[in-house]
């Protein structure tokens, strides 16, 4: 099989980070769909293998939870009358966890949004913190359990409940492209003694954006949804590993892996092609060749 050149792989990924479809990204690198989207589930298991194995010990201070939507395939109220639906079509949601101080994405997950999902999410954000932090969520009643199973008293934790009502001046088909309006919030110590002015998803919520605009799956109202659960997480976690390592913050004036300690030096598109060349299998040997004699 013949295998793209390191400036064409390093293009595509590019591409992909940036926001492009599978489609777009295919017409402006001059490749076929299957290239490229066997280049981003090769690029997903590498950056989600190498993430797991070195954003380890982190030093954080102060760290946000949040859920992001998404959807598989369709929409969860369409998944009964679709054709030949997945297993795991229907909402799909990505956890993240994000020190304030660095903006490191310490943590993510993808899938439902039911207990069992905030304990893994949880457990998988404890093992990787070097230290006790703060922990501020919003109100979502499944990381109560999640958070004490987790972290037991060794947390700081705190939920910000947001109160939400109908927005205001708008009516008829333009309402359902607004988003409810935020009336107030509260602020509630869980476990610990957290610094109440502290306790803050705005930055967790900032990062929200940034996943819409870098990955197009999570872009709303168009067709570059994902129609595997499998490709929506290699997205996500090359998605991670570009922004951890390869984007500059624009207030740290370094990645975020820089100013966690994580790396000493810049990346960039280069390094990840060379994480997804490592991480490739080898062919395997071919036997010893028989020379076939008629009968």
């Amino acid at each position: 099989m013949n295998k793209l050149d390191a400036k064409t792989r390093a293009l595509i990924i590019r591409l992909l980070v940036e926001g492009n479809s599978i489609r777009a990204t295919s017409r402006i690198a001059d490749v076929s769909k299957n290239t490229v989207n066997k280049l981003l589930i090769d690029a997903g298991k590498a950056c989600a293998e190498y993430h797991d194995k070195h954003v380890r010990n982190v030093k954080a201070s102060v760290i946000q939870c949040d859920e992001i939507w998404s959807f598989t395939y369709a929409k969860q109220k369409n998944v009964s009358g679709a054709k030949a639906a997945p297993e795991g079509a229907g909402d799909t949601w990505t956890w993240t966890a994000i020190d304030s101080e660095s903006k490191l994405i310490v943590s993510y997950m993808v899938g439902g949004r039911d207990g069992e999902y905030a304990i893994g999410f949880m457990d998988d954000l404890c093992a990787r913190l070097a230290n006790r932090v703060q922990l501020t969520t919003d109100g979502h009643k499944a990381y109560l359990e999640a958070v004490e199973g987790a972290f037991g008293g060794d947390v700081d934790y705190a939920q910000l409940i947001k109160l939400y009502g109908e927005p205001t001046g708008q009516k008829g088909h333009e309402r359902k492209y607004s988003p409810s309006e935020c009336t107030g919030t509260k602020k509630r110590a869980v476990e610990g003694r957290p610094d109440i002015a502290k306790v803050s998803t705005s930055h967790v919520e900032r990062q929200n954006l940034t996943m819409r605009m870098h990955m197009r799956r999570f872009t709303r109202l168009t067709n570059g949804f994902s129609k595997k659960v499998e490709n929506h997480m290699h997205a996500v976690a090359l998605h991670f590993m570009y922004y951890n390592f390869v984007k500059i913050h624009q207030t740290l004036c370094v990645t975020p892996a820089m100013a966690a300690g994580l790396t000493d030096r810049l990346w960039d598109i280069n390094d990840l092609v060379a994480i997804v060349d490592a991480n490739e299998t080898a062919p395997k040997k071919r036997g010893p060749y028989k020379k076939r004699i008629s009968k």
